[in-house]
């Protein structure tokens, strides 16, 4: 997979450890596209730090599962998360980091690592089939991905740029449509943890369909 100006092949391409980003709601996926604004100070040392090296971090949700500690502790962390390249970087003049990671693969969680930072590092089991996930997309049902897009559209008075929708991959299209969603977390993670490019388009498909169902979510934004 070609992220940035750096190509990953195998699994030797990839780090045994990276800095970790836990963020609740956040969703990275392969070939994705994940905007993030960086102002504590923790955070910023982590970006300067993946910038002096690899420019790879590690994106993942706080755990769903296991209670948030009341003593003052980190939060366990979600069994799967994604690798992100920096590929874009800008400094705001008022502190704030504007970036932005392009997805590289998913991992599982191994182990927290000790580290004299302010931020936390992990060692990974990463996705290595995700590196070539292209060659899943002729198993997506893009009429039916589709469809359920434009229904949802349709329920929500939103707005597409539909030219660009037509010729994004069936990758590019799935990842995407998952990443912009506005369901929860639980949901985000079920969509990253679906085992394949298929598995996951159905998953977005029936969590929009139980969405559409209920009558939720009213806007006037524009999807671009």
């Amino acid at each position: 997979m070609q992220v940035g100006n750096a190509r990953y092949l195998t699994a030797e391409d990839l780090p045994e450890t990276v800095p970790v980003f836990p963020l609740t709601g956040a969703l990275l996926l392969p070939a994705g596209q994940l905007p993030l604004n960086i102002f504590e100070p923790r955070y910023l040392e982590l970006f300067d730090f993946a910038l002096r090296g690899n420019r790879l971090i590690g994106m993942v949700q706080p755990s769903l599962t296991e209670p948030s500690p009341t003593d003052g502790g980190q939060a366990a962390l979600a069994p799967v998360g994604c690798l992100g390249r920096i590929t874009s970087f800008a400094e705001t003049g008022d502190g704030r980091y504007i970036v932005s990671l392009s997805g590289l693969c998913r991992y599982r969680v191994i182990s927290e690592v000790r580290s004299h930072h302010p931020f936390r590092q992990i060692r990974i089991s990463p996705f290595v089939t995700d590196l070539s996930a292209a060659q899943e997309e002729e198993s997506v049902d893009r009429s039916r991905l589709l469809a359920t897009f434009r229904a949802y559209l349709e329920a929500n008075t939103l707005e597409a740029d539909w030219d660009s929708v037509q010729r994004a991959s069936n990758l590019t299209l799935v990842n995407s449509l998952s990443m912009m969603s506005p369901f929860g977390p639980a949901e985000k993670q079920a969509l990253l943890e679906a085992p394949d490019l298929k598995s996951r388009a159905e998953t977005l498909i029936a969590i929009t369909e139980i969405y559409l169902a209920r009558g939720s979510g009213e806007s006037d934004r524009t999807l671009q």
